[in-house]
């Protein structure tokens, strides 16, 4: 009696000793035709070309302004160099005009981010993961709220908000901005969908089973896979914050409590005021250094960014 033989990349091999019946076929790799690989648009790849032409041109030409002193502002053209370098001059003068009152704007712009996008992104990530993973009374309720209050651009109820600041006694102080920017509805809608997609019930149940509490499973279970979506709801809000503007001058008057976006602002208005000095070399130096952050943040956080964290942690 022969024995079975197995076909493997046209090759005949005979089949391993106290085996029986036929070995089946090894799989061998699927080459890609060309009919397989996907398509170049010309269109899409020229409308992409001008989005990124769009975002890069305004980067471009405030990085190129920053090198240039104030007289070479008005007699260069925008997209190429003066024969003056002042870039490094330009920062120090930022941070040493007016008695420093740039480094006191950048440190409450910090102040208003860390406690501001920080808490928002705490309280997203909370709320996100009870609506997505807990059933309870007017939990519906709760939803259209939350889509509601998402539809609602944040400088409709600026003028409400300084109201009911104003009979508190809070505005022109530091939480008329902090504790507005603890609400963020997008980033609780984004956790509540993000959770609901990347924490599976049965991890959580076989956690309960093995012990754990409520605490320990969020903290042990749902909180590093919830990883992705809490970089992304921070990236936001902390944007958001660092950003904001309309907020910050509706309830603030004392320069000292200014952001950079106002404080920058009041620099820019010098040049329209009776005897007031124009900067804008420092207004285009200080605009500058202000997006370095951002740039930084995004580029640290990217790698976070992952999808499919559960993915095979469940057997079907």
């Amino acid at each position: 009696m022969t024995s079975p033989v197995a076909t493997v990349s046209g090759r005949s091999a005979p089949a391993p000793s106290g085996t029986s019946g036929s070995v089946p076929r090894l799989r061998t790799p699927r080459r890609r035709h060309s009919a397989d690989r996907p398509r170049r648009s010309v269109l899409l790849t020229a409308l992409t070309s001008l989005v990124l032409l769009y975002s890069l041109v305004p980067l471009v030409w405030l990085a190129i302004s920053a090198t240039k002193t104030q007289e070479g502002l008005s007699r260069s053209a925008g997209l190429w160099f003066d024969g003056d370098f002042a870039l490094w001059d330009n920062i120090t003068e930022t941070f040493t005009y007016d008695d420093a009152v740039f480094t006191r704007w950048l440190l409450n712009t910090l102040l208003y981010v860390g406690l501001g996008a920080g808490g928002a992104t705490l309280l997203a990530v909370l709320g996100g993961y009870a609506l997505a993973k807990f059933d309870f009374p007017g939990r519906r309720a709760v939803f259209a709220v939350v889509i509601g209050a998402v539809a609602v651009p944040g400088t409709a109820l600026a003028v409400p908000t300084f109201l009911m600041f104003s009979e508190m006694g809070l505005t022109n102080t530091p939480w008329a901005v902090i504790v507005p920017s603890l609400i963020s509805p997008f980033g609780l809608y984004l956790m509540w969908v993000f959770a609901t997609e990347a924490i599976p019930t049965e991890l959580m149940e076989a956690a309960r089973i093995d012990g754990a509490g409520e605490v320990r499973t969020f903290f042990r279970v749902a909180l590093p896979l919830l990883a992705p979506g809490i970089v992304t709801v921070l990236l936001f809000t902390m944007v958001a914050t660092w950003n904001n503007y309309f907020l910050p001058l509706v309830m603030l008057k004392d320069p000292d409590w200014y952001p950079l976006t106002l404080g920058l602002n009041s620099w820019n208005q010098q040049a329209a005021t009776a005897g007031g000095e124009p900067v804008f070399n420092l207004v285009v130096t200080g605009s500058l250094l202000t997006i370095l952050p951002l740039i930084a943040a995004f580029l640290l956080l990217q790698r976070y960014w992952q999808s499919g964290l559960a993915a095979g942690s469940v057997k079907e």
